[in-house]
């Protein structure tokens, strides 16, 4: 009896042996794997000839593109609403920041997407996103021109988007009021944190008729763009939080997949660069800002934003 005791006993620190050994040895390796099948199969965009030089530059900056192409979008999509509301073809910029890293510090930065500037290639007045319609090359010019460096460039696809968010078990937002959008399909019943899937996600961070809901009644959020660009600033900065924080095996296993859909980097980013960006948001040391901007109404018509005169020391920090 002793000695089947014995045996069963020691058959059990032999299973406990083992699944320390696969915790702690065979689960990082196959993270690691996937995480490797993932950056290998990323989408490339070719940018080198526009990156600015280092010189004598502190920080680096990383140009971060949110953009919405409809072709690959169906109507029977979960996220349909969010994209096909709007007449519009092709891809455009939705979303323009520059992720700033300067020893322990790190910014994000908004670029209104109405901005009014000169197209590179064209040399006419434009939208600052309308700039990316000839490529990411022209919108790396166009950035560099407002005295802005560009190091790297990242683009999220927001198709892929909301797989990202789904893959790390969703994101939490914080809001101050009851939130709908009818057509993007927002739809956020009470103030507070709320925990958003990957569709609820990609609805919030693109409503553009955004309303809340106060003292009962329903009013349209009044700062129009520069709201949504707020949201959209906010909302990144949680998401790139959680990714880099995240530890879940499963989130960790269904990450490569998301990340393949869903982001393009320049030819020259490489796994280390991937990693540093992590870090640099882990931890909660990232500061979020927009460059100041005035509205304006152009000879045409056209309700654009020009920079104020303060925006001069955010781009200088920029800069540095």
């Amino acid at each position: 009896m002793g000695l089947s005791a014995a045996g069963g006993r020691r058959r059990r620190w032999r299973i406990v042996a083992l699944a320390c050994v696969i915790v702690v040895v065979v689960v990082p390796i196959f993270t690691v794997g996937l995480l490797w099948w993932g950056y290998s199969g990323l989408r490339r965009v070719d940018v080198t000839s526009v990156l600015s030089p280092q010189g004598s530059r502190q920080g680096t900056n990383t140009l971060i593109v949110g953009t919405d192409s409809r072709n690959r979008i169906s109507a029977s999509d979960p996220n349909a609403s969010a994209f096909l509301g709007e007449a519009v073809t092709g891809v455009r910029t939705d979303t323009i920041m520059v992720l700033h890293a300067e020893g322990s510090a790190t910014s994000l930065v908004s670029i209104p997407r109405d901005l009014w500037v000169t197209d590179p290639n064209t040399r006419q007045k434009t939208r600052i996103n309308a700039t990316y319609s000839d490529g990411a090359p022209n919108l790396i010019r166009a950035v560099t021109a407002l005295g802005i460096p560009v190091d790297q460039y990242m683009e999220i696809d927001f198709v892929g988007f909301g797989a990202i968010v789904d893959a790390i078990g969703g994101i939490t937002v914080e809001v101050p009021a009851p939130a709908r959008d009818n057509h993007s399909g927002l739809s956020i019943p009470r103030a507070g944190r709320t925990h958003l899937d990957g569709t609820m996600a990609l609805a919030y961070v693109r409503s553009r008729y955004y309303e809340q809901q106060i003292g009962g009644i329903w009013k349209v959020d009044g700062t129009a763009d520069l709201g949504r660009t707020e949201r959209q600033r906010a909302f990144l900065s949680s998401l790139l939080r959680a990714v880099s924080t995240t530890r879940s095996p499963i989130a960790l296993a269904r990450l490569p997949a998301a990340v393949r859909d869903g982001l393009c980097l320049d030819s020259r980013m490489g796994a280390v660069d991937l990693v540093q960006i992590a870090r640099s948001v882990d931890g909660g040391k990232l500061s979020t800002d927009l460059l100041p901007t005035t509205p304006r109404v152009t000879s045409g018509g056209a309700d654009v934003l020009e920079l104020q005169a303060s925006a001069k020391t955010t781009i200088e920090h920029l800069a540095r």
